[in-house]
C-alpha cells in the first residue's frame, strides 16, 4: 500500500511550469464560433488571462491575418495582458509558425496550456504537434470554442486521446492557488474570481458582506 504525504501531485500546475499559449481570440472568429456563447467565452478567456499575468505565468498571445482577415484580439485581454504584443501568424497551426516557437523555446518549458478559437483546428493543431514533441499539453477547454458542439467536442476527444489533459477557467485559476494560505495571491484570486467565477463569485461576495469571512477564514 502507497504512503500518503500532504504534497502536491506532480500533474498539477504551478504558475512557474508551464508556458499558456492564447490563440486567436478575434472578432472573425468569434463571429461563427456557437459551441459557447460568445460572451462566456470571452468572460473565461479574460479570467484565464488576468490569472495568468496576476501569477506571472509566461503568456504567448498570436493572432491569425490580424490586419487581412480576423481582426483584432478582444480588447478585455489586451487589457488584461498589458505590454503582451501578439505574434501574428499565417499558418493555421500556431506550432507551425517559427516566432512562436522561438518563443516558446527561449521560455523552455515542458508544459504547454492551450486557449483560443477555433478548438478543431487552432488548438488541435499546437496540442497534437506539441504532444508529438514531448511536451505536455493542457487545454483549457471552456476557453476555447469551434463552429459546433460537435466540432469542439470531436476536438477535445482527439486531444484527450492522444494524451492532452483537459482542464476548465476557473480550475485553471484555483489550481495556481491551491492554498489558501497564501495569501500574497489571496486577493488577486478572489479578486478574478468575484467578476469572473460566476455562482462562485457571488458566493465569494455574499460571504465577505453578509458575514465578514472568506476562504481559508481571510
Amino acid at each position: 500500500m502507497p504512503t500518503a504525504t500532504p504534497t502536491p501531485g506532480p500533474l498539477l500546475l504551478t504558475p512557474a511550469d508551464h508556458t499558456l499559449i492564447l490563440i486567436d481570440y478575434q472578432s472573425q472568429m468569434a463571429f461563427a464560433t456557437r459551441s459557447i456563447d460568445i460572451i462566456e467565452l470571452r468572460n473565461n478567456a479574460t479570467l484565464v488571462a488576468k490569472a495568468a499575468a496576476g501569477f506571472g505565468v509566461s503568456t504567448i498571445l498570436t493572432t491569425v491575418a490580424e490586419k487581412t482577415f480576423s481582426g483584432p484580439v478582444f480588447p478585455e485581454l489586451i487589457e488584461a495582458l498589458p505590454g503582451a504584443a501578439a505574434l501574428d501568424r499565417t499558418s493555421m497551426n500556431t506550432w507551425e509558425d517559427a516566432a512562436v516557437i522561438e518563443r516558446v523555446n527561449a521560455i523552455g518549458k515542458g508544459r504547454i496550456v492551450l486557449g483560443g478559437l477555433w478548438t478543431s483546428v487552432c488548438i488541435v493543431g499546437p496540442a497534437l504537434s506539441a504532444l508529438d514533441q514531448g511536451f505536455e499539453v493542457y487545454v483549457i477547454t471552456d476557453a476555447c470554442g469551434d463552429v459546433s458542439d460537435e466540432a469542439h467536442e470531436r476536438a477535445v476527444e482527439r486531444m484527450v486521446q492522444a494524451g492532452a489533459r483537459p482542464i476548465t477557467s476557473l480550475q485553471y485559476l484555483l489550481e495556481l492557488q491551491r492554498d489558501w494560505a497564501r495569501g500574497a495571491t489571496y486577493d488577486l484570486t478572489t479578486g478574478i474570481a468575484r467578476i469572473h467565477g460566476g455562482g462562485y463569485g457571488l458566493g465569494i461576495v455574499y460571504a465577505k458582506t453578509m458575514f465578514g469571512t472568506g476562504e481559508g477564514g481571510h
